[in-house]
């Protein structure tokens, strides 16, 4: 199951799910509430997404992952990491990847270009009881800064959408609440296996931050970490894609070697 992060929708998971059912797995992509819907619906009417929170959308996940047959592996990237460990956390999934993963509460996520990619978000008045929007210059920054403009220009016009403002103040404000939707317990040694992956250009989750959230791990259950160089936050999309799922593909069948998959 494939979990998409903030400002795109399942749409980007379209060259991962077509690696795995290649290989057997029989895929799903499960849109965020309000963005079961095309990109341009979207962009047309955000609505739906006005106040949605990471509590929601966690919850929501968990529900889709309820009421499958089996326990799913779980692939997340952004917000959608954050999502696989929590999910994890619950005790729901067979195992997880974290792909440039959102970082939990406890992991210090305040790098210069992590704060200069949401500056526009974080600074709207009232932004998170707003949709918010980014800029093709803000999308390029944050996710696709070293492809040439064109490319970065059509991932824009293809796959960006509007965003509800509040799961970013959510994240921004972890440390300052202690209730906050973003905790997972680094100590569960309970949960199934995670793999923790980063790329080293990533500018909105630096890889810094990626391996404080796996330093912050602590417990007897498996927890690993890659990080690949030249990477943005593209990473599940941008040329090279293919090494990123073959090293999740490879992990996922060396820690769940017992998963049936479609012949």
């Amino acid at each position: 199951m494939f979990i998409h992060g903030a400002w795109v929708t399942p749409a980007c998971w379209e060259s991962f799910s077509g690696f795995f059912s290649e290989r057997g797995y029989q895929c799903i992509a499960p849109a965020w509430p309000g963005k079961d819907r095309s990109v341009g619906a979207i962009r047309s009417d955000p609505s739906p997404l006005l106040g949605l929170g990471i509590a929601e959308i966690a919850d929501h996940f968990g529900r889709v992952v309820c009421a499958l047959p089996e326990p799913p592996i779980l692939v997340g990237h952004s917000f959608g990491g954050l999502i696989v460990q929590i999910l994890l956390d619950r005790g729901l999934g067979a195992c997880g990847v974290a792909i440039d993963p959102a970082p939990p509460r406890g992991v210090f996520a305040f790098e210069p270009s992590a704060v200069r990619s949401l500056a526009s978000v974080l600074t709207t008045w009232r932004g998170w009881r707003k949709v918010v929007r980014w800029s093709p210059a803000n999308f390029r920054y944050a996710f696709v800064h070293t492809l040439p403009e064109d490319q970065a220009r059509a991932a824009y016009d293809t796959y960006v959408t509007p965003e509800t403002g509040r799961i970013f103040f959510q994240g921004a404000l972890a440390g300052f609440d202690r209730h906050s939707p973003t905790i997972v317990n680094f100590r569960n040694g309970a949960r199934a296996p995670l793999l923790i992956l980063a790329g080293s250009e990533d500018h909105i989750v630096p890889a810094a931050v990626v391996r404080r959230t796996y330093g912050r791990y602590s417990s007897s259950a498996v927890t690993d970490f890659r990080e690949f160089a030249g990477r943005t936050h593209w990473i599940i999309a941008q040329e090279g894609w293919q090494e990123v799922a073959g090293a999740a593909f490879d992990w996922i069948d060396a820690h769940v070697p017992a998963v049936e998959v479609a012949g």
